[in-house]
């Protein structure tokens, strides 16, 4: 079993720990409700060093991941992060990361921890003869997220070593030290504002320890679900998975098909969606992942991808992967929980608008 470097910092604290993908994680602290709510209203944070981190650097690293994922990542400006699905050559997803473009020749990917050695494999397999050198430094890395409407005040007040840089969403600042780059990135999972630090192991438990001391509320992977499922962002595994495409993940807006080349794009350029993502709240019930979803005629049309009880909204909220044949809009929409049929309320919007910048 895999532990992240901040490992005896959760005991020390009480955390609940949990394998996850392979790792011991906190799944919680004190208590879920309390993270979530610290989260939406003041700061909580997130150990996500389970992560995993590859480099691309050289002439051609632009031009490498750029063929390798929809996303357009070569007219991105430096200094953004981009969000994009990996895709195989059948249009079908590997996994989702996160692309931090530091440099012309110089590239960051987030992957999913659970994904690491499956996504390297294909990083490498792709490789080519493109001109850059690919390293995965995930053992290397810890990555921990500070997140709510409080965390730019509140790490304004951390020695981080550098002053922290007012920036855009989606933006991020490097710096070097002691000849490691510490990646601190505007983005999170939560909604919410807040930035995602990447660092040696040692600079992040420093980091952690001060957040602590500031009063920032640990919080655990239950809280990180709840969160980022209000405001309905997608979790590898559960929307996205090995099965469907991005056209079938409501990820149409990452693949960019005016781009001359990536893998996948022939698959997905005359490719109709079998399935379709839609949003729903219960005011009774508790929708878990793999429910089946019904229509008002009992047919089964599809299944909850990840569903819980709202803690903001105190109702069930779910995101169901629907087959597109028997799904009409506005038709009435059942969950099937443990036998006993509860209606819903499909909403086109998230359940809830964060307050990232």
């Amino acid at each position: 079993m895999n532990k992240t470097s901040l490992y005896e910092e959760h005991l020390a604290l009480n955390a609940k720990m949990v394998d996850f993908a392979g790792w011991q994680m906190p799944i919680q602290y004190a208590n879920v409700k309390q993270e979530v709510q610290a989260v939406r209203n003041k700061v909580g944070i997130f150990d996500v060093s389970h992560m995993g981190e590859f480099y691309i650097s050289g002439p051609e690293a632009l031009q490498y991941i750029d063929s390798l994922v929809p996303n357009d990542i070569a007219n991105a400006k430096t200094g953004k992060a981009i969000y994009s699905p990996l895709c195989r050559h059948d249009g079908t997803i590997i996994d989702d990361l996160i692309i931090y473009k530091t440099a012309e020749d110089k590239i960051l990917v987030c992957v999913n921890g659970a994904n690491i050695d499956k996504d390297y494999k294909w990083f490498q397999e792709h490789l080519g003869n493109f001109n850059c050198k690919l390293e995965n430094q995930s053992d290397n890395t810890s990555l921990i997220a500070v997140q709510g409407p409080q965390a730019f005040s509140v790490l304004q007040k951390i020695d981080l070593g550098f002053k922290l840089t007012d920036m855009d969403y989606y933006a991020f600042q490097v710096e070097s030290i002691q000849d490691f780059d510490i990646v601190v990135a505007r983005t999170g999972y939560t909604g919410e504002d807040g930035f995602e630090i990447f660092g040696s192991h040692e600079y992040i438990k420093k980091i952690w320890s001060e957040l602590i001391k500031h009063d920032a509320e640990p919080c655990g992977l239950a809280a990180r679900d709840v969160l980022r499922l209000e405001v309905c962002f997608p979790l590898y595994g559960n929307e996205l998975n090995d099965d469907v495409t991005p056209l079938d993940s409501a990820l149409k807006w990452t693949v960019k098909m005016n781009k001359p080349h990536f893998i996948g794009k022939e698959a997905l350029t005359n490719y109709e969606p079998k399935f379709q993502l839609i949003k729903l709240m219960l005011d009774k019930g508790i929708p878990r992942s793999g429910y089946p979803v019904e229509n008002d005629q009992g047919q089964e049309i599809g299944s909850i991808t990840s569903g819980t009880m709202s803690v903001s909204l105190s109702k069930g909220i779910a995101i169901a992967r629907v087959d597109k044949k028997l799904y009409q809009s506005g038709q009435e929409v059942l969950v099937n929980i443990r036998g006993k049929k509860y209606t819903t309320q499909v909403l086109k919007k998230p359940f809830l608008t964060g307050g990232h910048k």
